[in-house]
């Protein structure tokens, strides 16, 4: 499968992406106060991992296989950790972090929405559609934690 310049392009700008993730919720796992936090980010950064791999192998010429049925975001339960009547610094840092996150994770996955069309490859779109649908999922297991947590 050669991949034409414009999808080449497409496929680095989501590399772009997919590693600021990485970063970010590296960063964040870091500074987040609640541990069920610094989980959650440890957690959604291995996947992001993930979707760099799948998207460095399809620059490479290979089209990693997916599964389509992903539904963490539907499994996710989070305990809360903060009183959902009190507001302490932890709770307003911690809530800063995942208000940020879930703003990232709609830009991520608008661009994935954005650049599956561009894709003459039927096996790249299911990839890429597979992957959007994951970065769906970390935003609504972020708006749980946010839930559970009162701060929504």
């Amino acid at each position: 499968m050669a991949l034409k310049e414009k999808e080449i392009q497409a496929i680095e700008d989501l590399c772009t992406q997919e590693q600021c993730c990485i970063e970010k919720y590296t960063k964040y796992s870091n500074e987040a106060k609640d541990p069920v936090l610094k989980d959650l980010c440890k957690q959604i950064a291995s996947k992001e991992r993930e979707h760099l791999q799948s998207l460095n192998q399809v620059l490479q010429g290979k089209t990693p296989q997916c599964d389509c049925n992903d539904n963490s975001g539907a499994q996710y339960q989070p305990s809360a950790t903060y009183n959902p009547m009190t507001e302490t610094e932890d709770k307003k840092s911690d809530n800063f972090l995942v208000t940020d996150l879930i703003a990232t994770e709609k830009l991520v996955s608008s661009e994935y929405n954005t650049n599956v069309f561009i894709f003459a490859d039927a096996a790249i779109r299911k990839l890429l559609a597979d992957i959007q649908i994951e970065e769906q999922n970390h935003a609504e297991m972020l708006y749980k934690y946010k839930t559970a947590n009162g701060m929504a």
